[in-house]
C-alpha cells in the first residue's frame, strides 16, 4: 500500500469514541471524589499513613523514617496515644527501596487526598485481581458472574478493610498473580523482577516466595533468579545512593515489630480461644503447616497449570499460621483462592452450578460482615480473633475440599461434552 493510501486510511476519533473517553474520565473523577470523601469521613489509613509519613519525614523534615518519631505518629492515629507494650507498635519496616515507591504520594500535603487516590488505585487493582484469578483458574463464567465476582471483590469485608486501612496487601496480591501469569507464559525475568518487589512483607507471602523458588529450581527456570538479581542490584544501588545508612535502622524496626507482633499471631489467638490448653502447641503447628506446604509445592511443580495455581494459593492461606502478626486487612490476599474454589465448584456441580456459586458468594460476604459487626457491638475479644484466624483456616479447608478437582489432569473433550448436556 502506498504512503498516501495509509495516510488517507487514518481516522479521527468518532463521536462515540469521544463520548466513551469523556464518560470514563467523569466516572474516574466521581470515584476519586467519593473515595476522598470516604477517607475524610471515616478516617483510618494507618498503613498508608505510616509509609507516606515516613517518606515525607525523610524528604522534607530530615527525620529518620525508621525512628520512634514516625511510629509515635502512627500510634496516635490508631490508638489516640502511644501504644502499650501489648499493642502493635506500627514501626515502619519496609526496605528503603520500597519506601521510595511512595515518593509521588509524598508531594501531597493533605493525607485525605493521598488516601483517596490510594483507594481508587486499590479498587482498580482489585478488578485486576479478579480478572487474573479467573485466568489462572481457567474459568470462563458468563458475563453476569464476572460482574458479580468483581462486585464481591470490591465489597467484601477484607477488601473494604484494606481500602480503609491503606494496606499494600491488594497490590501485593496483584503482583503475586502477575508472577504466576508471567511464569505460565515463560516470562521468567519478569517473574523474577516482580518477586523482588514482594520480598519483604513476609507475614503475607513468605510461603509464596518459597513456592516460587521451589518451582523455579525444580523446573530449572534460572531466568527467574537473573530477573530477581538484576532488580536487586539496581534498586539496592539506588537506595544506598539516596540513603546510605538505612539498613541498620530498617533491621531494628523489623525486629521491634516482630517482638511486639507476637500478640497478634495465630498461636496467641488460639491460646485465648482455648485457655484450658496448658501446653505450647504453636511450634508443632508451624512444623505441620510447613510440611504440608512443602509436600504440596514439590508435588505441583511439574503438574498442569491449575494444580500449580492451587498450590501457590494454598501457600498464601498457610502463611498466616507461621507465627506472624495477623491483620484482617491482609486477608484480601485470599480472594484469588476463593475464586479458584468457586471455579472448581462450578465445574464439579454442573446442574446446580449457578445456585451453589451464588450461595457461596453471598454466604461468605455476609458471614464476615456479621463477625465484624459482632466485634464492634460486643465487648468480647472472640469475634475480633475469629476475624483474624477464620479466613485462612476456612480457605485452607475450601482448597482441600476441592483439591481432587484441582490436581487431577485436565478434562478430556468427552468429559467436557458430557458436562454441557
Amino acid at each position: 500500500m502506498a504512503f498516501q493510501d495509509i495516510r488517507k486510511s487514518q481516522k479521527f476519533l468518532t463521536p462515540a469514541d469521544i463520548g466513551f473517553i469523556l464518560a470514563a474520565i467523569i466516572l474516574v473523577a466521581a470515584l476519586l471524589a467519593l473515595d476522598i470523601y470516604l477517607a475524610r469521613t471515616l478516617q483510618g489509613g494507618e498503613w498508608l499513613f505510616m509509609r507516606w509519613n515516613g517518606v515525607r519525614a525523610f524528604l522534607f523534615e530530615k527525620i529518620e523514617p525508621y525512628g520512634s518519631t514516625i511510629a509515635e505518629r502512627i500510634q496516635s492515629l490508631v490508638y489516640g496515644r502511644e501504644a502499650f507494650l501489648a499493642e502493635y507498635p506500627y514501626a515502619l519496616n519496609d526496605p528503603f527501596y520500597i519506601l521510595l515507591l511512595y515518593t509521588p504520594l509524598a508531594f501531597f500535603s493533605d493525607f485525605t487526598i493521598v488516601h483517596g487516590i490510594w483507594m481508587l488505585l486499590s479498587q482498580a487493582a482489585l478488578i485486576g485481581i479478579v480478572v487474573l484469578s479467573l485466568r489462572l483458574s481457567e474459568w470462563k463464567p458468563p458475563a453476569w458472574m464476572v460482574a458479580f465476582l468483581i462486585l464481591f471483590g470490591l465489597l467484601s469485608y477484607f477488601s473494604v478493610s484494606s481500602f480503609l486501612s491503606g494496606s499494600p496487601a491488594i497490590f501485593m496480591t496483584l503482583i503475586y498473580l502477575s508472577m504466576l501469569v508471567a511464569l505460565r507464559s515463560f516470562s521468567d525475568e519478569l517473574a523474577g523482577a516482580l518477586l523482588f518487589f514482594v520480598a519483604y512483607q513476609w507475614e503475607i507471602g513468605a510461603l509464596f516466595f518459597i513456592f516460587i523458588l521451589v518451582f523455579a529450581i525444580a523446573n530449572r527456570r534460572w531466568s527467574v533468579f537473573s530477573g530477581f538479581g538484576m532488580t536487586l542490584i539496581v534498586l539496592a544501588i539506588v537506595s544506598f545512593i539516596v540513603k546510605s545508612n538505612w539498613l541498620l535502622p530498617y533491621a531494628q524496626a523489623v525486629r521491634f515489630n516482630w517482638s511486639r507482633g507476637i500478640n497478634y499471631s495465630f498461636e496467641t489467638t488460639l491460646a485465648y480461644l482455648f485457655p484450658t490448653q496448658s501446653f505450647s502447641f504453636g511450634g508443632w503447628l508451624i512444623v505441620g503447616f510447613v510440611v504440608v506446604f512443602l509436600f504440596e509445592a514439590i508435588r505441583s511443580v511439574n503438574e498442569h497449570a491449575v494444580h500449580v495455581t492451587w498450590a501457590a494459593l494454598l501457600s498464601l492461606a498457610l502463611t498466616p499460621m507461621l507465627g506472624f502478626a495477623i491483620f484482617p486487612s491482609s486477608h484480601v490476599v485470599l480472594i484469588p483462592a476463593f475464586v479458584l474454589i468457586l471455579s472448581l465448584a462450578w465445574e464439579r456441580w454442573t446442574k446446580r452450578r449457578v445456585l451453589i456459586t451464588t450461595l457461596l458468594l453471598i454466604l461468605v460476604l455476609l458471614f464476615f460482615y456479621g463477625l465484624y459487626f459482632q466485634s464492634m457491638t460486643s465487648s468480647a475479644r472472640l469475634y475480633a480473633d475469629l476475624l483474624r484466624i477464620l479466613p485462612p483456616v476456612l480457605t485452607i479447608l475450601g482448597l482441600y475440599w476441592m483439591r481432587w478437582w484441582a490436581v487431577r489432569p485436565p478434562r478430556i473433550w468427552a468429559d467436557q461434552l458430557g458436562a454441557r448436556k
